[in-house]
């Protein structure tokens, strides 16, 4: 019974270990190819647009309404210890350190990470990834390589929105609602945060895009020849990069603070 234990433990380390070293072979020859001509900027734009602005309706809508229920739950909480002119404070730092970047991810993954796993592994079932063999066209440059540049250059400009959409939502519950000062709710987050904290979304930003882009191509272009093997792999890629995300954040939270 324990050698049949010992010998699953190692099997399945072993697997975990091999699809690492398959995810980092793909990334890496993805961005050995983005660097060979030609570059496709109309492909750039074109996923950009699809993974961007597509997906600002729904990030909108996600900050407002973040935004608002930590005016809401901050106004009360603040509340018991005669703080309420730290509102604003505490809405922009939770906003721009973690809930900005983070909620924005998920949601692009939720939204655009899918999709494009979905496309890229119909592709692969379809046999249209060979047939751009046969054409002599590298499916690394032609599909990967844009949706990854589009995904670090359109996450943090939708987190940029996030953040944005979010703190003003604060402001209408805690200002127009409950009733904080205006004047020390901009001004406590005028005096509160500082470069570093933006500096640290950024980073946060522009690492959650290259994830959601990373392994949602990868899992789609892996795709088991098969309908359940599409959607097996869709639901793999959308779980995987959630989970990396909040792990990410973690980390790199850790090292920043």
């Amino acid at each position: 019974m324990v050698t049949v234990m010992v010998a699953h433990l190692g099997r399945t380390t072993l697997f975990l270990l091999g699809e690492m070293g398959r995810m980092l072979l793909f990334l890496a020859a993805t961005i050995a190819w983005f660097t060979r001509p030609p570059l496709r900027p109309f492909q750039i734009l074109k996923q950009l647009h699809f993974i961007g602005f597509k997906s600002s309706f729904v990030v909108v809508l996600t900050a407002a309404f973040t935004g608002m229920v930590l005016g809401l739950q901050g106004y009360y909480s603040l509340r018991k210890f005669g703080a309420e002119a730290a509102l604003g404070s505490a809405v922009a730092l939770s906003m721009i350190r973690e809930l900005g970047p983070v909620l924005a991810a998920l949601m692009v993954t939720a939204r655009a990470g899918s999709a494009m796993t979905a496309e890229i592994g119909i592709m692969r079932i379809t046999e249209q990834i060979d047939a751009l063999d046969t054409m002599a066209i590298n499916p690394l440059q032609y599909l990967v390589s844009p949706k990854l540049v589009a995904g670090l250059i359109g996450v943090p400009l939708l987190v940029a929105i996030f953040d944005v959409v979010g703190i003003y939502g604060g402001y209408l519950v805690g200002v127009e609602l409950l009733g904080v000062n205006a004047g020390s709710y901009w001004s406590s987050i005028e005096s509160a945060v500082e470069w570093k904290d933006v500096y640290g979304g950024i980073l946060k930003s522009i690492s959650f895009g290259l994830i959601v882009s990373w392994v949602c191509c990868y899992k789609g272009y892996y795709t088991r020849m098969s309908a359940e093997g599409l959607g097996t792999a869709t639901t793999e890629a959308v779980v995987l990069t959630s989970v990396l995300i909040l792990v990410w954040d973690y980390f790199l939270t850790s090292v920043l603070l």
